[in-house]
């Protein structure tokens, strides 16, 4: 099994393709590519953080209210998602990206 991975891992570091395709997933290292990745990952987090509870009780209050079937359940999925709080999931992963951008060379 070791040897399957290592032997895996040495194709991927030679393999020009796989590099081209990583360095293009790769945010660049300009204000755009931090920023986008701030606006993303963080910001929705401070927003729910800051501003929990008003949006749980809107998402509850259309949950109750709302006519239509499809849409109650979308709101109902919405309080259940600011209930839950801040996504430590979206931290790690923003906070991962801005070391990868951070540590690679342009």
């Amino acid at each position: 099994m070791k040897r399957k991975l290592r032997t895996l891992r040495n194709r991927m570091e030679n393999d020009p393709a796989f590099k081209k395709a990583v360095d293009s997933l790769r945010p660049k290292r300009t204000l755009w590519g931090v920023a986008g990745i701030v606006l993303f990952f963080f910001v929705p987090e401070l927003v729910t953080y800051i501003w929990q509870p008003e949006l749980v009780a809107w998402a509850h209050l259309h949950s109750i209210t709302e006519p239509i079937a499809i849409q109650r359940a979308l709101y109902g999925q919405l309080e259940k998602m600011f209930a839950d709080g801040v996504s430590r999931l979206n931290i790690v992963i923003g906070t991962l990206l801005l070391l990868w951008v951070w540590r690679t060379k342009s």
